[in-house]
C-alpha cells in the first residue's frame, strides 16, 4: 500500500501535463500505432530517441515558464484486454507499465535543477472504445479489470492514477475503487461530444456527482480531456461542482473526434487562439491548475497555453 496523497492546490503553483503525444508519433513523427498503444514504441531505440526529444520540448516549456510537471503518456492501452490483442503476456504487459514510468522518470531527471516539482501519472484508458457507449461495464467488472494495471502502476511509484477519456460513469466508479483499494490517488477525466454531454448522456455535472456520491469523493480531482472549448464550454455553467474540476485538455481542432480519427494528419487548429480560449477558462474558473493537451496538440500549444498562466510563485 502507497499511502500517497496528491497535493492540493497551492495558490500561484501551476502544473503543466506533455500534449497528444499518440496524434504527435503518428502524424508528426510517421510511427504507427496498432490498437492507438504507444508503449510499444519504447522497445525500438529510433521512435524511443524520438519521444524523449517529444517530452524534452514539453518539459523546456515548463521549466521556462517556471511552472510544475505532471506527465504521463504510455499506458493509455496497457490494460489486459488491449495488452492481449497487442500479443503481450500479462507478465510482458506488467513490463511495459514499468518502462513507461520509468521512461517518463529518466527524462524528468534531466530537468530537475529547472523544474520545482515534478510528478508521475499512469494514465488508464475504457476496456472498451473511448468514443462508445461502454455501457455494458459495470462497477464490479471495472474494479477487477482495472485493478491489473493499477496494481503494477503502484508498483512502478506513480503519483497520480489518472482515468483519462472516459464516458461511462460505473466504469469510472470501478477505476476509483480499485485506486483505493492501494491508496493511490486518482483522477477522473470525461469527455465532451457537440451535445457538451458525455457519449453516454450524462451531463458533467451529473457524471461527477455519480462518481463522488458511490465513493464517497475519494477523487483527487475531476478532468476533461480531449474536447475543443467549443464542446466543453457550456457544460462549465459556474456552479458548485466546478470546484471538482482541476484539469482541462483540450483538442487541438474544432472538429468532431470522429472526423477528427479519420483524417489521417496532424490537425494543429490555431495554437494561438487555443491560448486565449484556454486563458478565458482560467479567468472564470482561477482555482483550476492543471493545464495540458490532447489530440493534435504538442509543445507549441503548451507554451501559448503556459504563457497565458500568471506567473507562478517561488516555492
Amino acid at each position: 500500500m502507497s499511502g500517497k496523497t496528491f497535493p492540493s492546490p497551492i495558490p500561484g503553483r501551476y502544473y503543466l501535463t506533455e500534449g497528444g503525444t499518440e496524434t504527435e508519433i503518428m502524424y508528426k513523427w510517421g510511427f504507427e500505432l496498432p490498437e492507438f498503444a504507444m508503449f510499444p514504441l519504447l522497445e525500438k531505440r529510433k521512435s524511443a530517441d524520438v519521444i524523449r526529444g517529444m517530452y524534452r520540448r514539453y518539459l523546456d516549456v515548463v521549466a521556462r515558464y517556471g511552472h510544475s510537471a505532471l506527465i504521463g503518456g504510455f499506458d493509455y492501452r496497457a490494460s489486459p484486454d488491449w495488452g492481449a490483442k497487442l500479443g503481450y503476456s500479462a507478465s510482458a504487459l506488467a513490463e511495459a507499465n514499468l518502462r513507461s514510468i520509468q521512461f517518463l522518470k529518466d527524462v524528468a531527471a534531466e530537468y530537475e535543477a529547472d523544474i520545482p516539482s515534478m510528478l508521475f501519472s499512469g494514465y488508464v484508458g475504457p476496456r472498451g472504445d473511448a468514443y462508445g457507449l461502454n455501457m455494458s461495464v459495470t462497477e464490479e467488472s471495472a474494479e477487477e479489470y482495472h485493478s491489473v494495471q493499477i496494481e503494477t502502476l503502484a508498483r512502478a511509484g506513480v503519483d497520480l492514477v489518472w482515468a483519462l477519456t472516459f464516458n461511462n460513469p460505473a466504469e469510472a466508479i470501478g477505476v476509483v475503487r480499485a485506486a483505493r483499494r492501494l491508496n493511490l490517488p486518482v483522477a477522473v477525466s470525461f469527455s465532451l461530444d457537440s451535445t457538451h454531454r458525455l457519449k453516454s448522456g450524462f451531463p458533467l455535472s451529473r457524471a461527477i456527482a455519480i462518481v463522488d456520491e458511490a465513493t464517497n469523493g475519494y477523487p483527487a480531482f475531476y478532468s476533461l480531456n480531449c474536447s475543443h472549448p467549443q464542446e466543453f464550454e457550456p457544460a462549465l455553467e459556474d456552479w458548485n461542482w466546478t470546484s471538482r474540476l482541476r484539469s482541462i485538455r483540450p483538442n487541438a481542432a474544432k472538429m468532431d473526434k470522429i472526423a477528427l480519427c479519420k483524417l489521417g494528419h496532424l490537425e494543429e487548429g490555431d495554437p494561438e487562439e487555443l491560448g486565449r480560449l484556454m486563458a478565458d477558462v482560467f479567468r472564470r474558473h482561477p482555482h483550476m491548475d492543471i493545464w495540458g493537451g490532447c489530440c493534435g496538440t504538442g509543445h507549441v500549444h503548451l507554451e501559448e497555453i503556459a504563457r497565458h498562466l500568471p506567473q507562478p510563485v517561488p516555492a
